[in-house]
């Protein structure tokens, strides 16, 4: 798909930037957090207008969410790594710093004399550094010089640095309130979260054996399929499992293992013309060598009718046939054992 849309916006296979003269997005690819390894990403289109006043208070807001992120990421770990400070949070209530609970918990422990103390230095954060910074100077610059250097490039490294951690602090923070929601802990035990749909225990819709069915049923559990694998485990963010069907779930796999064939297929025959064509014609009849079909999506300008029908044919016997998909099962993946 990142193939197909590069090659769309730039006419090469391998979607080089450089040949994308006509994007707004190039009055931006200069500025802090354009870096290694995404390079410019606005995926949502933000910056598509090209309004340098918009792109400036955009930037602000992303420094102040990032910074109040780092901040609040070192607030869920620290507890958890060093401890917490002796003595007392709120004397007059008789509340201990030991008795506060980490994560999203805390806050039920929070006395009204501190929510108070917290709106107030909101307050304080907003108003005097004031809102309208990035049309006055840098977006994001209140004074505070830390992250400074006489150095120019080592400056430039130090704000983009800042930036990076910062994207990175929201994403983090944000997964840890998600899971410390779900599960009841700070660091997201998975164990702890029994409640989770996602432990579907179903019935198998097959039972193995001569035919006749077992002693017991095969629980099913998603999260026990092929798949779920470190670093991310059991990943189904849309809850497409929640619903505790196997049938569903095994249609699914099946199509999502024949659109992986198929994409696996696909990446190699983007790559592979970019290294060696092969000789001779591709289409004898119609003069056409290999060496005249160029590389990527142009390369469908040049498709021969009969070309393109081989290619429908193809697809009917893949579809229809179960190429990619054994008929001993629901999910691709060939007989079972005790199938």
């Amino acid at each position: 798909i990142g193939m197909f849309f590069q090659d769309g916006l730039t006419g090469s296979a391998w979607g080089d930037w450089a040949t994308y003269t006509a994007s707004p997005l190039r009055a931006f690819e200069s500025e802090l957090g354009v870096q290694e390894p995404v390079g410019f990403w606005d995926p949502a289109g933000f910056t598509a207008d090209g309004d340098l006043a918009k792109f400036k208070r955009r930037r602000s807001v992303e420094l102040k969410h990032g910074r109040i992120c780092m901040m609040a990421t070192m607030g869920y770990i620290t507890p958890e790594v060093i401890g917490k400070l002796p003595g007392y949070l709120s004397p007059s209530a008789g509340l201990k710093f030991a008795d506060i609970p980490n994560g999203l918990a805390a806050i039920s422990k929070v006395p009204t004399a501190g929510w108070a103390q917290i709106a107030a230095y909101f307050g304080f954060v907003e108003f005097s550094g004031g809102f309208t910074d990035y049309k006055t100077g840098t977006p994001g610059d209140y004074g505070f010089k830390v992250l400074t250097s006489s150095d120019p490039a080592e400056k430039t490294k130090k704000l983009a640095a800042e930036i990076a951690n910062g994207r990175l602090a929201m994403v983090a923070i944000i997964g840890m309130f998600f899971q410390d929601g779900l599960t009841g802990s700070a660091w997201g035990d998975w164990a702890l979260y029994t409640a989770s749909p996602l432990r579907a225990k179903v019935a198998r819709n097959f039972y193995g054996g001569d035919g006749g069915a077992p002693a017991a049923r095969v629980a099913f559990d998603p999260a026990n399929e092929l798949g779920v694998q470190d670093p991310v485990g059991f990943w189904d963010p849309l809850g497409f499992a929640a619903d505790k069907d196997e049938a569903t779930f095994k249609r699914r796999r099946a199509v999502e293992i024949k659109h992986g064939r198929i994409s696996m297929y696909a990446t190699i025959g983007y790559i592979v013309p970019e290294y060696f064509k092969f000789p001779g014609y591709l289409s004898p009849s119609l003069g056409l060598k290999f060496a005249d079909v160029p590389n990527g999506l142009a390369a469908l300008s040049k498709l021969p009718v009969l070309g393109g029908a081989q290619m429908v044919a193809f697809a009917g016997l893949i579809e229809t046939t179960g190429f990619f998909q054994a008929e001993s099962t629901t999910d691709g993946r060939g007989p079972r054992e005790g199938a």
